[in-house]
């Protein structure tokens, strides 16, 4: 921020209030998103793992399995409306003091989980309860997103908007890393019984202290120079969704299914595959859980990347190319998987390889198009309704089309969900990305 651009008491406040350092603004956007993810992604690994025996036990296996990926769908019907509500306050008030309310409301929702009684112990109120804090999960993580990865692209300097804008996104692989570890560790020290009756509880409980940190950084930022300008010169909007869907819903339209494949093709190769390696492949829950720390591993390494590679090659360059790889990849899925832990690997590698390429770009090409006053709200709708087409019954339509027609329809799908993509980001003008 240029304090000429202000008068002097607006001199005055940089003054006292200076900038936030390169460090800062990285780690703060990289430690919500890690803590919001590592909350979702652990609720993930126990769907497969641990809520299908503990509630929904009456069903048989296949059914409970469904029944728990259902559960696991509804945070991301809840996501829009954190969008938009921790929009609006993030288009209003300001990044920061949204950003601690999000983590908060994600974490509360965590913690409250890992106290829920079994079915056994409550009947039926226990899967309403488990229903409610996934809404709570998908309702913080809806208003998270788009404002970590705007805390990072708006303190970015010049040239350097793709590697600012994937240090939060950076967040969801260190989280898988940390939730599949957590579990992966566990099985080492307890029985699987162990793990069933009350291990399952200590990872939801302990994300406590992740939360603690993440609060102490969020809370050591000041407010992003592109907002504050906003608020020097009155560009605030009043009702910040409805400028969204009246002036940018080309952005809206476009941003959503352009990251559909991005969102299929991961919950195919995390929460889909280690369900598939459980419960179809035969996989021990730990060897299952080793392949997930392998996978986020490489789709770390592979966002890391793609930030170097979004502002040297551009952003739509990458995405074209990752997602048209990504559909030929769709005709691989089928025989990969069949060919036992040698071909799970094999599709571990290049699906993660590939999902951190298109994954690391995707925060700051949604973000592009919408005006700073809109930003907040405009980017974390479309990022969650992209979740909502794209994720939320990912799991559940594979398992499914697996169950019913075989692994090849599995390929198909995500290949449907390829096709679409790539239809939008040759929409989109280079603008818009």
């Amino acid at each position: 921020m240029d304090a000429t651009n202000f008068g002097p008491a607006g001199a005055a406040a940089v003054r006292r209030k200076p900038l936030n350092s390169p460090a800062q603004v990285l780690l703060a956007s990289l430690i919500g998103t890690t803590v919001e993810f590592f909350d979702f992604y652990v609720y993930a690994t126990a769907a497969v793992l641990v809520f299908p025996t503990l509630f929904f036990p009456n069903n048989d296996p296949m059914t409970a399995l469904l029944a728990s990926f259902a559960t696991f769908s509804i945070a991301f019907f809840a996501r829009p409306f954190g969008a938009i509500i921790f929009g609006h306050f993030g288009d209003r008030v300001g990044r920061k003091t949204t950003l601690v309310a999000a983590l908060l409301t994600m974490g509360i929702s965590t913690v409250v989980i890992g106290l829920i009684p079994s079915y056994q112990q409550i009947g039926v109120i226990a899967p309403l309860l488990l229903a409610l804090c996934r809404f709570g999960q998908g309702f913080g993580l809806g208003g998270e997103w788009g404002g970590a990865v705007l805390l990072a692209t708006e303190n970015a300097p010049d040239g350097q908007r793709s590697w600012y804008g994937m240090f939060p996104q950076l967040g969801a692989p260190v989280g898988l890393f940390l939730a599949s570890g957590v579990f992966w560790i566990l099985l080492h020290f307890m029985s699987q019984d162990a793990l069933l009756a009350w291990g399952w509880r200590i990872p939801f409980i302990a994300s406590i202290v992740l939360i603690a940190i993440g609060l102490w950084v969020r809370l050591s930022i000041t407010e992003t120079p592109e907002f504050q300008r906003a608020i020097d010169k009155a560009e605030r909007v009043a009702v910040p969704v409805l400028d969204v869907f009246r002036y940018h819903k080309r952005s809206l339209l476009i941003g959503t299914f352009m990251a559909l494949v991005t969102f299929v093709a991961f919950y195919i190769c995390t929460a889909y595959l280690l369900s598939y390696n459980v419960k179809v492949a035969g996989v021990s829950f730990r060897d299952a859980l080793l392949v997930q720390v392998y996978g986020s591993t490489l789709f770390g390494l592979s966002t890391i990347a793609a930030g170097k590679l979004g502002d040297r090659f551009g952003r739509r360059t990458l995405l074209l190319a990752s997602t048209i790889i990504f559909g030929l990849f769709s005709f691989a899925l089928a025989p990969l998987l069949a060919a036992g832990l040698l071909g799970i690997y094999v599709f571990t590698t290049v699906g993660m390889l590939l999902f951190g390429m298109n994954y690391g770009v995707i925060g700051a090409a949604l973000a592009a198009p919408f005006p700073t006053r809109v930003r907040y709200t405009g980017s974390s709708i479309t990022f969650n309704l992209a979740g909502i087409f794209g994720a939320s019954l990912a799991p559940y339509i594979a398992t499914w089309l697996q169950a019913n027609y075989g692994m090849s329809y599995v390929g198909y799908y995500q290949l449907a969900a390829a096709a679409v993509s790539l239809l939008c980001i040759l929409a989109a003008r280079k603008a818009e990305i």
